[in-house]
């Protein structure tokens, strides 16, 4: 017995403008009741792949399908109305001269349109908005009301493109809670675009990384944190530390002593990458450093150049001695040593990543 199509598939998708190709043999499938991120930067790529998905722009190479269905490639095209997939967009684009209630309607057809829209209005907590505005609304009232018109036909599949970013920083991870569970109830494929990490991480069952018009990554947010493809994929989710050295005998000198870096050839330039928070501090004692750990390996010497208090978190900043690595470390709660203090670091080696130099 076969399994069924993916919801959504696009297949080899390329998008060129004067030349120059902005998205690049693009692939990957979405689920029935999966939120897939499309993570990256500004200009890599994101929202131009949204768009030919969503049929408002034209693949130049490869082809999407709908429950396995080809509804797109370079010479048949399914018209963007018939696609069964929903838009929702960072400015909610709500039509100001509608109530709430006609907002959410739109697109219904007649029939159960009045129970569909109190339905909808009622799982995202605006039961009784319908006679507002937009304009007397909040703007995570206003969010939710582009959540629900989106929702209101059923479609199969839900394109969001940075559709949190005009809110309020203390409204976002609320509003993002509840419209992940709404999404969820609906069994709807979404394909959410962000460059904001925190957003993927929260919402998304599998981020696909985006750079330069390329996913350089796939997985679960577990696992692309934890086992980045390369420096630049580590560097997205947070701050890194970076050790340089140069392979000899399968192993790199560093402040903290030897890393085994086997299978790359002598001579070969790398990057240890750690972060902020995998490294550990102690006072100097007398002058002599923590006992090591077999994890820790080899503590090295270090002296505070600045300490600050992030909130949850504080951020210290050291140079090494000798050597002279700038080095950051995360501590919680409220640790703020004076500048010129010496304390010894060591690293946790099973937080590492070896990178090789691609300067």
């Amino acid at each position: 017995m076969s399994s069924a199509p993916p919801r959504l598939e696009v297949r080899n998708l390329t998008r060129r403008f004067d030349g120059q190709t902005v998205v690049d043999d693009v692939s990957f499938s979405i689920e029935a009741g999966q939120v897939s991120c499309l993570l990256g930067p500004s200009g890599c790529g994101k929202s131009t792949t949204l768009r030919m998905i969503a049929g408002v722009d034209m693949q130049d190479e490869g082809t999407i399908h709908v429950d396995g269905k080809l509804v797109c490639d370079t010479v048949f095209r399914v018209p963007p109305e018939r696609r069964a997939i929903g838009l929702m967009f960072q400015d909610f684009a709500l039509f100001p001269h509608l109530t709430v209630a006609e907002n959410v309607a739109f697109g219904l057809k007649e029939g159960d349109r009045t129970r569909r829209v109190e339905e909808l209005l009622e799982r995202v907590s605006l039961s009784g908005f319908g006679p507002k505005y937009p304009h007397e609304l909040s703007g995570g009232e206003q969010q939710r009301v582009a959540l629900a018109r989106a929702l209101a036909p059923r479609p199969r599949i839900l394109l969001m493109d940075e559709p949190f970013s005009g809110l309020d920083e203390r409204l976002r991870d609320g509003i993002r809670d509840d419209t992940l569970e709404l999404l969820k109830e609906e069994g709807t494929a979404v394909l959410l675009v962000t460059h904001e990490p925190h957003e993927a991480m929260r919402m998304a069952d599998e981020i696909l990384l985006m750079r330069k018009g390329r996913i350089v990554q796939r997985g679960a947010p577990y696992n692309i944190y934890n086992a980045p493809v390369d420096r630049e994929a580590a560097a997205f989710f947070s701050d890194i530390n970076v050790l340089r050295g140069t392979v000899q005998g399968a192993l790199t000198q560093t402040p903290f002593g030897e890393f085994l870096t086997p299978g790359l050839p002598d001579g070969t330039e790398v990057d240890i990458v750690i972060r902020p928070q995998h490294l550990k501090i102690d006072f100097d004692r007398n002058g002599r450093g923590p006992n090591p750990t077999p994890t820790d390996g080899v503590p090295a010497r270090a002296v505070v150049e600045r300490a600050r208090f992030m909130g949850r978190e504080s951020l210290v900043e050291f140079r090494t001695d000798p050597g002279g690595e700038r080095l950051k470390a995360t501590v919680p709660a409220v640790f703020l040593p004076k500048p010129g203090t010496v304390m010894w670091l060591m690293i946790r080696r099973d937080r590492c990543f070896v990178f090789p130099r691609r300067d």
